[in-house]
């Protein structure tokens, strides 16, 4: 029965990401141009796309809960709805951490690889949805103080790719130079997944014989300013803020 329930979660993870294929293309040349005619002002278009793209994602994992592909809990959903102006960090391990955080969310920008942008299919759902293009640290930052002005969240995963289980993660500095620079506060996001599954070294067909658990915890909000007021310059400041969430994203390692 085990082999059998494991066969069946391999078709029916297919079905589902060919499902999250097609409302990607229901999203970019149905759903979008209809709001793109129906709102002319660009931050209420954004906004409305970006609940679009809520409305899709909490579908997607209701869906693959349904089929039992995976069965997750989202702990602290409530705080994040609740969080502006400020940035969530959380780590990575698997290919859908974004949908599932972002599922919880009406309203939430994120970093995109230039590669994203120059994808047929999702480079229409980026763009619609003025999320932040990944390039030039002084465009980045002033993007991403304007969202934050207008009271939006940034999700960002400080790893930069998926966490191959096993080996020690390591952070990029993006996150703690962004925080440190636009002096806004930081939410961390804790992710564990048992067994792993849709890792990076994984083809998505590998489903584990024990049905995934996803587990995603809301954890403590880390106030800036102490990080900022008790060093001498934004580069030190940047620097303990890194070690801190080292520290805190992944407290196995520390």
């Amino acid at each position: 029965m085990r082999k059998l329930n494991q066969y069946w979660r391999v078709f029916a993870t297919g079905c589902c990401f060919s499902a999250f294929g097609l409302g990607s293309l229901i999203l970019s040349f149905v759903a979008i141009p209809i709001i793109r005619l129906t709102t002319l002002d660009t931050k209420k278009r954004e906004y409305k796309v970006q609940e679009a793209i809520q409305y899709a994602f909490d579908i997607f994992c209701h869906l693959m809960k349904l089929c039992g592909v995976i069965d997750y809990e989202i702990i602290g959903a409530d705080i994040i709805q609740q969080d502006r102006s400020c940035i969530i960090v959380a780590n990575h391990p698997s290919l859908i951490d974004y949908v599932l955080i972002a599922s919880q969310l009406k309203h939430c920008d994120c970093l995109v690889k230039s590669a994203i942008w120059s994808n047929p299919f999702m480079k229409h759902v980026v763009k619609a949805a003025g999320y932040i293009p990944n390039e030039g640290p002084d465009d980045l930052l002033a993007a991403c103080g304007e969202r934050f002005n207008d009271g939006n969240v940034l999700l960002i995963f400080p790893e930069g790719t998926r966490t191959t289980p096993g080996i020690k993660s390591k952070l990029q500095r993006g996150a703690a130079q962004i925080a440190i620079r636009t002096e806004r506060d930081l939410r961390i996001v804790h992710i564990t997944v048992t067994p792993s599954f849709l890792t990076k070294e994984k083809k998505w067909y590998q489903v584990p014989e024990k049905k995934p658990f996803f587990k995603v915890e809301v954890k403590d909000k880390v106030e800036i300013k102490p990080f900022i007021t008790q060093t001498t310059s934004p580069t030190k400041a940047a620097r303990r803020l890194h070690q801190y969430l080292a520290e805190n994203i992944f407290p196995e390692n520390s």
